[in-house]
């Protein structure tokens, strides 16, 4: 079943955001601080981890490193492109919307908690691939492993940041059936070699939301996303970076 992988994603973030709603009321403000700090240094070294493997290789004993220019070249024009079409804030304003649609006007950092969450599970690289693969081959363990990941990861973030959280499933599911619909179509044209740059790019960006969760808001991520794209684009160039 096309996009089933989705589902399975959508529904774990939902149940980490029920589990972290119903006890999160259990800790006191310096114990969710805490929670905060240690969601965010995992998310930093989920985006650490999956960035190194990409560029970083071993021959001969050595460990040569490639990527850097693919970095530079797509944050900035990722960056640029964001920033003119607004994303972070296009993200803000539908946080807004969300938070009196649902009755919590009066709830204290509901936009913080999906802007940040939404990030968190959207833009890594088991998204991307995860839903390329589910809609050319079928194949939902990826989405699915991310799910278990998420569950827990939105559970912690309910905890600390509140129920905005567990919004984050919007965005998700849209941004996930939207990819697995895509690759369907656009199967013949996929490549290793945008995957990896995709994959590079991806955890780039999971990196920068870590900084944000231990350091506080510092960098807009949303608006980094379209360096996603360049990624891909980079990849049918007639050179490698």
């Amino acid at each position: 079943m096309i996009g089933l992988g989705t589902i399975i994603n959508t529904g774990c973030i939902l149940a980490g955001g029920l589990f972290g709603h119903l006890f999160g009321r259990l800790f006191k403000p310096h114990h969710q601080e805490t929670l905060t700090m240690a969601c965010g240094i995992s998310v930093l070294f989920l985006g650490i981890s999956g960035a190194l493997h990409y560029m970083l290789d071993i021959y001969d004993d050595s460990l040569p490193g490639g990527g850097t220019m693919l970095i530079i070249a797509c944050l900035y024009l990722g960056g640029l492109t964001g920033e003119i079409i607004g994303i972070e804030s296009g993200f803000e304003r539908f946080g807004e919307w969300l938070k009196i649609k649902t009755g919590n006007a009066g709830v204290k950092g509901f936009v913080n908690g999906f802007v940040t969450a939404s990030l968190t599970v959207c833009i890594g690289a088991m998204a991307i691939v995860g839903a390329i693969q589910d809609g050319v081959t079928g194949d939902y363990s990826t989405l699915a492993a991310k799910g278990i990941l998420d569950l827990i990861i939105i559970m912690v973030m309910t905890c600390s940041l509140g129920k905005g959280c567990v919004f984050s499933a919007i965005p998700v599911f849209v941004l996930e059936m939207g990819v697995t619909l895509l690759a369907t179509v656009l199967k013949p044209l996929l490549t290793d070699l945008s995957m990896d740059y995709l994959s590079l790019i991806g955890s780039i960006l999971i990196f920068c939301v870590g900084l944000n969760l231990v350091w506080g808001k510092k960098i807009r991520v949303a608006n980094l996303l379209p360096a996603l794209i360049f990624a891909v684009i980079a990849a049918y160039l007639p050179v490698r970076f």
